[in-house]
């Protein structure tokens, strides 16, 4: 094939796939209604089963369900026959997925489902198939053709299924309230886990490594505090210990500047950069970072962090704690 028949090729393949997704929204009826009620009721957990590449969508279906909100496993249909029906259980609800409708591992699973009075959707191409009349809800996701050029592969097929087990997720994870920090529990270990759990406190400085001047400090003694803490910058507070002000390098120069070796003899609350832009330690890291970023046109490198309803600093969260922390 010459480079520009296989990317015609190509387009052709992504062109019959998203003309099957695209055929399945007018079929779109009472029964994903159904189908979501069904899902949303259950006590148990959602099974999802199949065979071949259809198996292999299950998988991903069940992986999204269970990622959203709603309890969710695989199971190999042919291992179903061989002992790991066992894992299958009274409240459970079934969601097959066989194009043909007549897959014949899922067929002879049927009797349990129905001995355990199990309800059953059915996602399939072929809504006259005995599995679709076994079904309690059929969800029909035929296609015009494969992308295949012989028309045996499964392609727009299983990508047809594959959208239509993401819509009932979407749609469920939207009917239970599920929220990013619910998303967030279930994946603690990535960016996005980070991102949605960790908090300012988490992240912040406290106690003795919190840099702290009363606001008639001397200059000199400031800037021990800021070097030894080592965060490049210093709160300020008043008789009363809240937060007046900050001093920071940008501060230690612009005086130097100003007032050369006279600085040495300010006290801290002639330097300071008042009313600083604090955060409370309940607050999401990542909107932390959001705050210092988004101090324009100087964005800033920390933040001091104050109890609810109280202007007495507690802690201190700097840009490289938020970065260091991967969010």
């Amino acid at each position: 094939m010459k480079d520009g028949d296989i990317l015609k090729r190509a387009a052709d393949v992504l062109r019959i796939e998203a003309d099957g997704i695209i055929s399945i929204v007018d079929r779109l009826d009472d029964n994903f209604i159904q189908a979501v009620q069904l899902l949303r009721e259950c006590r148990g957990k959602v099974v999802v089963t199949g065979m071949g590449k259809s198996g292999l969508i299950c998988r991903k279906i069940a992986a999204t369900l269970a990622s959203t909100g709603t309890p969710s496993f695989f199971l190999h249909s042919g291992d179903g026959m061989h002992g790991d029906l066992g894992m299958v259980m009274k409240g459970d609800a079934i969601l097959a997925v066989s194009n043909s409708g007549e897959t014949d591992e899922i067929l002879k699973l049927l009797p349990h489902f129905k001995l355990n009075n199990l309800r059953l959707i059915v996602i399939t191409g072929n809504v006259d198939s005995t599995l679709a009349k076994a079904a309690d809800v059929v969800l029909n996701v035929a296609v015009k053709e494969e992308a295949c050029p012989l028309g045996l592969a499964p392609t727009a097929s299983t990508t047809a299924a594959l959208a239509m087990g993401d819509a009932l997720a979407v749609v469920l994870l939207e009917e239970k309230g599920f929220k990013a920090e619910d998303f967030a529990l279930r994946h603690p270990g990535g960016i996005l886990g980070r991102k949605l759990l960790l908090r300012v406190e988490d992240l912040m400085h406290h106690g003795d490594q919190l840099p702290l001047v009363c606001h008639d400090t001397p200059m000199q003694e400031a800037l021990f505090e800021i070097t030894s803490k080592r965060l490049g910058v210093t709160g300020v507070t008043d008789g009363k210990g809240d937060l007046v002000g900050i001093i920071t390098d940008g501060d230690l120069r612009r005086g130097l500047q100003t007032h050369g070796d006279g600085i040495f003899h300010k006290r801290a609350d002639e330097i300071m950069t008042a009313k600083p832009r604090t955060i409370e330690k309940d607050i999401l890291a990542a909107q932390a970072l959001a705050t210092m970023e988004g101090n324009l046109p100087r964005p800033i490198t920390s933040l001091f962090v104050l109890e609810h309803g109280s202007a007495k600093p507690i802690g201190i969260i700097h840009l490289h704690d938020i970065l260091k922390a991967g969010i």
